[in-house]
C-alpha cells in the first residue's frame, strides 16, 4: 500500500512538472525584441471601434508561426491576455474591456513563436470610439461569387457583438429562387422588404411581421421592381423597374458586366399597394436607385441616357439627380435638380445613401456603369448635404471594388462591401465618421478565427444593412406563400 502510495505521488510530480514544463515552453520568457509592427490578419493595427462590439481576434499572418501570446492594456484600466495558434480573446472581457475604455485606447503587445523561438514586436493601437454602436447587428446577402441564377444564397444577420450568425431566409427554403435587394427602414426591421427573383419571384412587404408578397409589374410599368428604399414614415418604398443584362469578357482585366437596357423610377404607397408614377421618372432614360431624403422630403436617384448595349457599355455614365416627394400627399414636385452631372466629372455615379441624421450622402463613383461591385476602380465618395461639397473618401477606399454602403442609426458608423483582399471576395468593412466629416481607418468584421474563416468561405457578402434588433421573420410563412404563388397584385394610382 506504502509502495502504491509513493507510486502515485512519483506519478502526479512528473505529471506536473510536464504540465509546467509545457506552460513554460508556450509562454514568451524573455523574448527577443525585434523593431517593426507584427504583421496580423485581418490588419487591426490602428482602427477604431465602437466598445462593445465582437472581440477583434486575429490570427499571424505568416504561417510558419506555431503560437501567440497577446496583451492588451486599456488606457483607462484593464488588461486581456491571449495565449494560442491565434488572438481568441473571451466575449464578456472583451465587451468589459472596451466599454470601460470608451474614448480611450487598447495597447497590444504581441509575441509570436517561429521554430520555437519567441520574437516581441512593437505595440500596436486601437481606438476605442465615443461613438456607440448601439444597433444589434447586421443583415446581408452571402452568395458565391458566380453567375448563375440562384445556387447556395441566403439572407443572414449577425449579431454584431459577438460572433452569432442565423438565416433569415435560405434558398433551401424557396428552392430555385435567387433572394436579392433587402432593406430595413433606417435600421428598424419592423418594416422590412425583401426582393425574389426566379420563376416564383415577388416584393415581400414585412410590416410588424405580416408578410405580403406583392407582383409588381402592371401593364404601365412592365417591370417588376428591383433596387428599393424605404420612406421614414413607413407608408412609402421608392423602388426602380430595371431590365438587368450581363455581358461576359474574353481576357483577364474584365470578367463581366452587368448593365440596364430599361430602367424607371417609382414609388409604391404599402399602405393600398398601390404604385406612383411621374412622367419625370419614366422617360426614356434610365433612372436607377432611387432613395428618400433623411426628412422624406427629396428622393435621389440615378440617370443616363441610353445607349446601344452592350456595344457602348463605356458610355453608360449616371448622373445623380433628385425630386421633391410629398407623404402626406403621394406627389412628386414638377421639376429634377441634377446634383453632380457627368459632363462636370466624366464619371458615373450610382447608388446613393443619405446618412439619417440628414448630414451627409454616400455615393459609388466608377469610370463608367452602374454596378459597381464589378468594377475594380470603383470608390466610395461623400457629399456634405450642408455645403454641397463632395470627396473621396481616400480613408476608406483601395485598389479594388468598395460598393453597397449603408448607415447605423445613428449615422456615425457605416459599413461597406470590399474586394481589395483578392479581388474575387466581397467582405464587409466597417468605419465610423464624425460631425466634421473624419472617417477612421476601415476594421474587417470580426469572427472568432478570421484566417479559418474567410480563407476557408466559398461566399461574398453584399448588400449590407445595419439593424437596431434583431429581423423577425417566419421563412415556412414565406415558403408556402412563394411556392403557391399567392400574390397581390399591385395597382396603378
Amino acid at each position: 500500500m506504502i509502495q502504491r502510495i509513493k507510486y502515485m505521488v512519483r506519478f502526479i510530480l512528473t505529471l506536473l512538472l510536464c504540465v509546467l514544463t509545457f506552460s513554460c515552453s508556450n509562454r514568451p520568457d524573455h523574448p527577443v525584441l525585434v523593431n517593426g509592427l507584427p504583421d496580423i490578419y485581418p490588419d487591426y493595427i490602428d482602427v477604431s471601434i465602437p466598445a462593445g462590439i465582437a472581440p477583434l481576434n486575429f490570427n499571424a499572418a505568416d504561417n510558419r508561426v506555431q503560437r501567440m501570446d497577446v496583451i492588451i492594456k486599456g488606457s483607462k484600466g484593464g488588461e486581456l491576455h491571449a495565449n494560442g495558434k491565434w488572438a481568441d480573446f473571451d466575449v464578456n472581457e472583451w465587451k468589459k474591456l472596451t466599454q470601460m475604455n470608451q474614448g480611450g485606447d487598447l495597447t497590444v503587445t504581441v509575441c509570436m513563436m517561429v521554430d520555437g523561438n519567441w520574437v516581441q514586436y512593437e505595440d500596436f493601437v486601437i481606438h476605442v470610439s465615443t461613438y456607440l454602436l448601439d444597433d444589434f447587428g447586421l443583415t446581408y446577402r452571402r452568395i458565391p461569387p458566380g453567375y448563375e441564377v440562384g445556387g447556395n444564397i441566403g439572407i443572414y444577420q449577425r449579431d454584431l457583438h459577438s460572433f452569432e450568425e442565423s438565416p433569415i431566409l435560405q434558398v433551401s427554403a424557396v428552392p430555385g429562387q435567387c433572394m436579392n435587394c433587402h432593406t430595413a427602414n433606417r435600421a428598424n426591421p419592423s418594416s422590412f422588404y425583401m426582393q425574389l427573383r426566379g420563376e416564383h419571384g415577388g416584393t415581400l412587404i414585412q410590416k410588424d411581421g405580416k408578410q405580403t408578397w406583392l407582383t409588381t409589374k402592371t401593364d404601365s410599368t412592365k417591370l417588376n421592381t428591383s433596387y428599393g428604399y424605404w420612406h421614414p414614415d413607413g407608408d412609402y418604398c421608392a423602388f426602380s423597374i430595371n431590365s438587368i443584362h450581363q455581358s461576359f469578357f474574353v481576357g483577364k482585366d474584365r470578367r463581366i458586366e452587368v448593365y440596364d437596357t430599361a430602367s424607371d423610377v417609382l414609388v409604391l404607397d404599402t399602405r393600398t399597394n398601390e404604385l406612383v408614377l411621374s412622367p419625370l421618372l419614366q422617360t426614356s432614360d434610365w433612372e436607377s436607385y432611387p432613395v428618400f431624403s433623411a426628412d422624406g422630403k427629396t428622393l435621389y436617384y440615378c440617370t443616363a441616357k441610353a445607349c446601344n448595349l452592350p456595344a457602348e457599355y463605356e458610355k453608360v455614365k449616371y448622373n445623380l439627380c433628385s425630386i421633391s416627394f410629398d407623404a402626406s400627399t403621394g406627389k412628386y414636385g414638377e421639376k429634377v435638380d441634377t446634383l453632380i452631372r457627368v459632363t462636370d466629372v466624366d464619371k458615373s455615379i450610382t447608388y446613393p445613401r443619405p446618412s439619417y441624421d440628414g448630414r451627409w450622402l454616400m455615393y459609388n463613383v466608377t469610370d463608367f456603369g452602374n454596378f459597381p461591385v464589378n468594377h475594380k476602380e470603383a470608390d466610395l465618395w461623400l457629399m456634405d448635404l450642408q455645403s454641397g461639397e463632395t470627396r473621396s473618401l481616400s480613408e476608406v477606399n483601395s485598389e479594388d471594388a468598395e460598393n453597397y454602403h449603408s448607415w447605423s442609426s445613428d449615422s456615425h458608423w457605416f459599413v461597406f462591401c470590399s474586394r481589395r483582399e483578392n479581388g474575387m471576395y466581397t467582405q464587409l468593412y466597417l468605419a465610423s465618421i464624425d460631425e466634421q466629416g473624419k472617417v477612421s481607418k476601415p476594421f474587417l468584421l470580426p469572427q472568432r478565427n478570421p484566417k479559418k474563416y474567410y480563407h476557408e468561405l466559398f461566399d461574398s457578402y453584399n448588400c449590407p444593412d445595419f439593424t437596431t434588433v434583431p429581423v423577425e421573420f417566419d421563412a415556412r410563412i414565406a415558403h408556402d406563400v412563394v411556392m403557391s404563388d399567392k400574390r397581390v397584385q399591385v395597382k396603378i394610382r
